[in-house]
């Protein structure tokens, strides 16, 4: 057991110091987000930014194929998504056996002849074992009715092999599709991103596919791809009612020569699109998936994109875990605050293209809880991976962690009452929906209780960000402020009971006074806390004892 854990800095002087450089150099250059004055601790205080409803929102990743099977024949389908709803949000604020999400992002729902959907044969039509387009467009009226948007994944870099589209442009060198996709008479000879054949050959000639043969690369120099692409894009938003887009793979959309990643012409056909989409269906959001560093990332977000997944917070909340110390959170936190427009960023822990987040915590349900704490009370949009919250196992390859819903311990996890498309995970006797319900020491109880109080909090979708001051290497302490609400954050990453953990900041944006200070997992008045007029306050001891990987949630409310 720790004691006496005084909060007085140690060891976070470099990170404060570079915070200070960082938030000088972004006022200097005009950047609304960050401040600066002649005090020192000033320089780490955020100003309220503009924030937009998908901040407000908790969006929940579906496979349909592994979700819900309504007919029995194996597959997930979309009556079955409909079935399962009310499991996901039943409308009813006044509930609290939901688990609370407000927004669905939809793995590839068009026709493909994969498992996957990520090589599209109709963009126009719904995939055959999930439904048809009537069904999909009454998922829609069902969804909204509770108060969850749905974005769609589009899959805009690369059609199926077996698209109409490609299996005539590979027909012959006068089809009307022949530009459609790029053809070389020779092998250019150059590999992928990640040393892969590229240039793959078919009928005399070579054509281009980043990922592999099966899914040929789309060429945007064609006008009337860039055109059809908008079409579907309308046809999505307007006649299917869908609230946006999740785009797969956006780095790839334009090569220039060997160069295929990150191009300027990648760059302006977002852009362009960008006012396509808000032209359409002003509310929109369009979120990209650009998986690289976030210095990267950042360049994609603002006149591109609404927001961007951040992989980079998510290896950090990872490893932060890991290794007890949440000092790469701390110091990621620091980039982030200026790189991206106000919170615009995708949080996650893990997606259907990584390890299940239980294998990569070494399968302890305390560090998935610890996690999910911080990424759901941090700024940014949060995603999580259905199963997650339960606590689903799966590694690659990729049908591994994208195994049916367990539902329950009855066969086949209550997935289907058939044989389902690929045999669950061997855990899910144990992990699953109906077992952890009414548990409130399961994980699925947490997910439920963090989403509320996020949904419940706008300091914690809207409000600014903080690091308080702090010594201990394994406790992180944070403010998160919007108006006149404050929610104050501790979270131990030690496997150990820290006692008498005190923190304390010179300045904040809260006005001075004395606040109650409400544990909201409780909803008890545990302690007052009085601001300076410099909006400070001083060693406040902020819980008498914290467990090992436990986090702490304190609301500051003005007397």
């Amino acid at each position: 057991i720790k004691t006496g854990v005084m909060v007085k800095f140690k060891g976070k002087g470099i990170l404060i110091i570079l915070l200070a450089i960082t938030a000088c150099m972004v006022a200097c250059n005009g950047n609304s987000n960050a401040t600066s004055s002649s005090s020192s601790d000033s320089d780490i205080l955020q100003e309220q930014g503009t924030t937009y409803w998908w901040n407000e929102t908790v969006f929940y990743e579906v496979f349909v194929r592994s979700f819900y099977d309504s007919n029995g024949d194996g597959k997930g389908d979309l009556k079955g998504l409909i079935e399962k709803l009310d499991y996901l949000n039943d409308g009813n604020p006044e509930t609290d056996t939901d688990l609370g999400i407000t927004g669905i992002w939809l793995m590839p729902v068009s026709e493909s002849p994969s498992y996957h959907g990520y090589d599209v044969t109709d963009y126009k039509k719904i995939e055959e074992d999930y439904g048809s387009n009537d069904d999909f467009k009454l998922l829609m009226s069902e969804a909204h009715k509770r108060g969850i948007k749905v974005i769609v994944d589009f899959v805009m870099n690369h059609t199926s092999a077996e698209h109409p589209w490609f299996v005539s442009s590979a027909s012959s060198p006068s089809s009307e599709y022949r530009n459609w996709y790029r053809w070389s008479p020779t092998n250019p000879g150059y590999s992928g991103p990640w040393n892969q054949a590229v240039w793959h050959y078919k009928n005399g000639m070579f054509y281009y596919g980043l990922f592999w043969g099966g899914m040929p690369d789309l060429n945007y120099e064609e006008e009337a791809v860039r055109s059809e692409m908008k079409d579907i894009a309308s046809f999505w938003l307007k006649d299917m009612n869908v609230d946006g887009f999740r785009c797969d793979a956006v780095k790839y959309i334009y090569e220039d020569g060997s160069d295929l990643e990150n191009t300027s012409e990648t760059f302006d056909w977002w852009r362009e699109f960008h006012t396509y989409y808000k032209g359409e269906k002003p509310g929109s959001v369009v979120v990209g998936e650009a998986w690289d560093r976030t210095d990267i990332v950042q360049n994609y977000v603002g006149d591109k994109f609404d927001f961007c997944f951040e992989f980079d917070m998510a290896s950090a909340i990872k490893n932060s875990i890991m290794r007890s110390n949440p000092s790469e959170i701390e110091e990621k936190m620091v980039e982030l605050t200026t790189a991206y427009p106000y919170h615009q960023y995708g949080t996650f822990l893990t997606n259907h293209d990584q390890n299940r987040i239980i294998e990569q915590l070494g399968n302890s349900v305390e560090k998935n809880k610890l996690a999910a704490s911080i990424y759901l009370s941090l700024p940014g949009i949060p995603f999580l991976y259905y199963g997650e919250e339960i606590g689903m196992k799966g590694r690659k390859p990729d049908e591994n962690i994208r195994r049916p819903m367990q539902w329950s311990a009855a066969a086949n996890g209550g997935f289907t009452t058939g044989t389902p498309w690929n045999s669950l995970n061997s855990n899910y006797t144990s992990y699953n929906v109906a077992d952890q319900n009414d548990n409130e020491e399961s994980l699925l109880y947490h997910y439920r209780k963090l989403i509320s109080l996020r949904n419940e909090n706008k300091a914690l979708t809207k409000g600014t960000y903080q690091l308080l001051e702090n010594e201990d290497d394994e406790i992180l302490s944070f403010l998160r402020e919007y108006q006149s609400e404050g929610v104050l954050i501790i979270a131990n990453f030690s496997n150990d009971i820290c006692e008498k953990i005190t923190v304390k900041a010179s300045q904040t944006n809260l006005e001075a006074g004395q606040y109650e200070v409400i544990d909201l997992w409780s909803n008890q008045n545990v302690a007052k806390l009085t601001i300076d007029n410099k909006g400070g306050f001083d060693d406040f001891e902020a819980c008498a004892q914290l467990k090992g990987k436990e986090t702490k949630f304190l609301k500051l409310v003005k007397i």
